[in-house]
């Protein structure tokens, strides 16, 4: 009878696909394992966007790793300011303690600074200098490290604006008036819109002529039989909104017989 004889060739390859196989494995392996037991530090990815107005109070609450092994618990909590891939450690919480211990800033945010419990960080009385990103780094007692950042913006706060509106002109029945949305303070940052009632929708407000669109100031042709029309100028901002309404009928009103 005859035996199949192995070609030598197709069993070194049969033999180095094994070694492979395994090899990969034993690499894959330690790799899963350096993700949970390596000292390295781990970041968190996109930070947070908070928006606040100046005076407000902020809250930055860290979420904890949920990939840790059995037994392994979070030994401290420091909190910094953080600038491209460098940062500064503010102060640090362990468990168990309600007082924090300061490294940096203290003269800025000792009276500001509040730790509800060891993942919450709070700021009161914002200022416009608090803007910047914040970075609360864990420290794990199995040596893992893990970031997460917080960008905070405070923004001033929002002014009530004011209507202004130029001299009439009458004309056949029509009332022809610009106005305009006035706020103290510097307009960056700031949108504005206008919202109008009583007026016909073919008619309602135009932005005002000129060599660019300028959209504080309407041109409006309002009716005289509609004196009653209001126009509110709406004026808002990342984190506030302030309105203002103003009657046409106080101006148009006026010329009318």
């Amino acid at each position: 009878m005859d035996t199949c004889s192995e070609d030598p060739h197709l069993g070194r390859a049969s033999w180095l696909l094994g070694f492979t196989s395994l090899l990969l494995s034993v690499c894959g392996a330690l790799t899963q394992s350096s993700r949970v037991h390596g000292s390295g530090v781990e970041d968190s990815g996109i930070p947070d966007s908070l928006k606040r107005t100046q005076g407000d109070s902020v809250l930055f609450h860290v979420i904890t790793s949920p990939e840790l092994p059995p037994g392994v618990e979070l030994e401290k909590m420091f909190w910094g300011i953080a600038l491209g891939s460098n940062w500064t450690a503010i102060l640090q919480v362990i468990p168990g303690s309600d007082v924090p211990e300061w490294f940096n800033f203290q003269d800025k945010f000792e009276k500001r600074v509040h730790v509800p419990n060891t993942t919450t960080l709070r700021i009161d009385n914002l200022t416009l200098e608090d803007s910047g990103l914040y970075r609360a780094r864990v420290s794990y007692s199995n040596g893992i490290q893990t970031d997460q950042d917080f960008h905070l913006t405070v923004y001033e706060p929002m002014p009530l604006p004011q209507i202004w509106a130029t001299v009439p002109s009458l004309t056949r029945g029509w009332c022809n008036v610009t106005v305009e949305c006035d706020t103290t303070g510097t307009r960056e940052n700031l949108t504005v819109s206008w919202e109008s009632e009583g007026l016909p929708r073919e008619l309602e407000q135009r932005p005002a002529s000129g060599p660019a669109p300028n959209p504080w100031t309407l041109a409006v042709t309002l009716p005289l039989t509609q004196p009653s029309a209001s126009l509110t100028c709406v004026v808002s901002n990342q984190v506030d909104q302030k309105t203002v309404t103003w009657g046409l009928g106080d101006v148009c009103g006026h010329g009318t017989s």
